[in-house]
């Protein structure tokens, strides 16, 4: 039998040329697409295996694939066979086939509609195709979903900067810029002004006389714990400290001052200043020669110092010995506070009682923990240095308190210690916030007791706390100045203090540990408020001796004050509610506490600063001694002003001495200043509170002829014997 191999016809026009396949794309093509294409490319060279040579066969113009020899049947055989060149690739899968074969096509091939290589039926499903996604549309489709957002971005940008407002000049692109910061700016002060919740000054005055004048301390929340000292309606504070004050044994404080690597100025500040001078550690006039602050230890917490500045750090430790590092990188509100306190419930030891006193020391839980004494400050106690040096040096105790204080904060140690100290030896309130035996210790009608149930510190024959172990008879103390606003309640986070139950029961709780970041001091009130005796935990306030710089133009600033002007703020404040309570008045004040409505202005007015207003001198060209006191509130130098008949010599002349402000005590006066954050603002204050003589130069003389007159009258009355 003989067999012919024809051409059908000519090739097509449409055919694609010999060099097609380079240009073929097999990720942008289906399946029909492919199919289609390959039939057109393979019309010139179609095969006629026709037994009876005739090409007029009805099937020659169907693509046949390399031949495969079905199960079950014969082929045709055959004695010659056809390879025709393709003019591009046979199939987008080469490994299924292969590009160069010859086989003979038999003509009953046709016909099987299940044939694995009939690929132009629409009715065929290979089984490669049913198992498995090409990988030529996955990735397509994995493209277009990766790149539309990146199209869809330029379009736009595209369209922007095609705009006709879209600046295109250097001058309108810089106009576009400072529109734009001015824009940033504005919307930054609104939101700081909507999310500030101190938007009016506070009334210190009435702080610092009568409390129930002061708006009252509610929030609207689950726990509000009870604030000490107690506000009596009407009544006035009482002067600090308490009759039998130097009776009581010193209170031991550890005092931690959070500070950065590189605040190395500052820290000297602190170390030359209120941290060693006598009148910070001694108190006013003549002092106590530092008995009272002779537990209280000053050290700087730091987190771990940056490369740059390790050296410098130890270097600074090699000297001072005054400085701790925590383990942890160094933060604000990142959890160092809890990192300090943890530290403090086993490192933080401070001197022991040094002397006899009338009333013996009180004993807790913690009283009998001892450890050799550590590396000592060149700030700390006289005291300890004494008994360090000595053949027999006493061990160290565990701290009353344990205090946090910022570094923009300036600190009276004996101020500070001394109201720790009654704090301490204050007798806890049961459960139900009642003391047996309660007594008042004012000696004037209309007066209100700040020192709240002080039973310990009466003398006899009232009954003395006595020694006692149990752990429930220690003091929770949480003492500072609080904040009280719409959402929160806690104690500012320039300083604070905690008993040791509550440093040591912070360190400890697990559920402490999950609140340690965000803002610290409020988290700490948090800790506070999770005690698991929060009910019994001492809310202590002190709103009138904590305050803000006269610079810093906050809400809780002021002048320096004194014990002197605020016995004047006492005398004014009492005799407006002498004439508000007079018959025929409306206005009357609440029996339960609270506030007059509306808060007079005057309640908040200082004779240094105004609120929102930056501080400027009084009259310009003073000198600096002059400008440190016209800082002090109620001083002459800091009410004078341009073309006032007083000058500044003569208000300098007649200010007050130390010995007049403190009205001859020791302590009574300012506790803390805050928000320095200056330099200059830290001498200013140094200088304020820390220098002066005890007689100004008008009192001198007033003394002077004092003493001149009394010695005249007595010349007098012997002439007259």
């Amino acid at each position: 039998m003989a067999f012919s191999i024809n051409l059908l016809r000519p090739q097509s026009p449409r055919a694609d040329p010999p060099n097609h396949l380079e240009s073929y794309d097999s990720s942008s093509s289906t399946d029909s697409e492919d199919t289609a294409r390959h039939t057109r490319s393979r019309a010139a060279f179609v095969p006629s295996t026709s037994a009876t040579g005739s090409s007029d066969s009805p099937r020659s113009t169907v693509f046949l694939f390399p031949p495969t020899r079905p199960i079950g049947r014969s082929p045709v055989s055959s004695t010659a066979s056809s390879t025709p060149v393709p003019s591009r690739s046979t199939s987008p899968l080469p490994q299924f086939y292969p590009p160069n074969h010859s086989s003979s096509c038999p003509s009953d091939t046709d016909s099987e509609p299940h044939s694995p290589l009939m690929r132009g039926s629409p009715n065929l499903h290979p089984w490669w195709r049913d198992n498995r996604r090409g990988w030529w549309s996955t990735s397509r489709r994995r493209r277009k979903r990766s790149g539309y957002v990146a199209r869809t971005l330029k379009r736009w940008m595209r369209r922007v900067l095609r705009h006709p407002f879209f600046p295109s000049q250097p001058i309108t692109i810089v106009l576009t810029l400072i529109l734009l910061s001015v824009f940033a700016i504005f919307l930054t002060l609104l939101l700081i002004y909507i999310l500030n919740p101190d938007k009016e000054p506070l009334p210190w005055r009435a702080y610092c006389s009568i409390p129930s004048l002061a708006p009252p301390h509610e929030l609207s929340a689950p726990f509000s714990p009870h604030i000490y000292p107690e506000i009596i309606p009407g009544q006035l504070l009482t002067p600090f400290p308490p009759p039998n004050f130097d009776s009581l044994t010193p209170a031991g404080v550890f005092i931690g001052v959070f500070s950065v690597d590189s605040a190395f100025e500052r820290r000297m500040l602190v170390r030359t200043t209120w941290a060693s001078h006598p009148r910070s550690r001694r108190g006013a006039g003549g002092g106590d020669d530092g008995t009272g602050t002779s537990r209280t230890l000053v050290r700087f917490i730091v987190g771990q110092p940056r490369k740059d500045w390790e050296r410098r750090i130890k270097l600074e430790i090699e000297m001072y010995n005054d400085i701790v590092i925590l383990p942890m990188p160094e933060n604000m509100n990142g959890g160092k506070s809890h990192t300090f306190f943890s530290w403090a419930s086993i490192n933080a030891w401070v001197p022991p009682v040094y002397g006899q006193f009338e009333i013996p020391p009180r004993q807790f839980s913690y009283s009998n923990y001892t450890a050799l004494p550590p590396s000592i400050a060149p700030h700390d106690p006289v005291q300890v240095w004494e008994n360090i040096h000595s053949s027999k040096p006493r061990p160290w105790v565990r701290p009353d308190f344990v205090v946090k204080v910022d570094d923009d904060s300036f600190v009276m140690l004996a101020e500070l210690e001394s109201r720790l100290r009654v704090e301490l030896h204050m007798k806890q309130k049961s459960h139900n916030n009642t003391t047996p035996h309660q007594e008042d210790i004012s000696s004037k009608p209309g007066t209100h007791n700040t020192m709240h149930n002080i039973t310990s510190l009466l003398p006899s024959p009232h009954p003395l706390l006595h020694v006692r172990q149990d752990v429930n008879d220690d003091p929770l103390i949480y003492w500072g100045y609080l904040v009280t606003n719409r959402l929160h309640q806690f104690m500012a986070g320039e300083l604070y203090a905690l008993s040791w139950s509550l440093v040591e029961w912070v360190a400890k709780d697990p559920m402490v540990k999950t609140l340690v970041r965000g803002a610290e001091d409020k988290q700490t009130s948090k800790w506070m408020r999770a005690h698991p005796r929060a009910s019994e935990v001492r809310w202590t306030s002190e709103h009138c001796w904590i305050y803000d710089h006269p610079r810093s133009g906050t809400v809780y600033s002021h002048g320096f004050l004194f014990p002197s002007e605020a016995a004047r703020i006492r005398r004014s404040m009492q005799a407006y509610l002498e004439k508000m309570t007079q018959p025929g008045v409306t206005t009357q004040i609440p029996a339960t506490g609270g506030s007059l409505a509306p808060t007079p202005a005057a309640w908040a007015h200082s004779s240094v600063s105004t609120f929102g207003v930056r501080y400027t001198p009084p009259i310009p060209e003073l000198t600096s001694t002059q400008s440190v006191e016209a800082l002090v509130e109620g001083s002459d130098m800091s009410m004078i002003r341009e073309g006032s008949p007083m000058t500044p010599e003569y208000a300098w002349t007649h200010r007050e001495g130390r010995k007049t402000r403190y009205e001859g005590k020791r302590v009574g006066g300012t506790i803390v200043v805050h928000f320095i954050k200056k330099n200059m603002w830290y001498l200013e204050t140094a200088l304020a509170l820390l220098e002066g003589e005890e007689f100004s130069e008008a009192e001198k003389y007033e003394s002077q002829r004092a003493a001149q007159d009394a010695a005249h009258v007595a010349h007098l009355s012997r002439r007259r014997r």
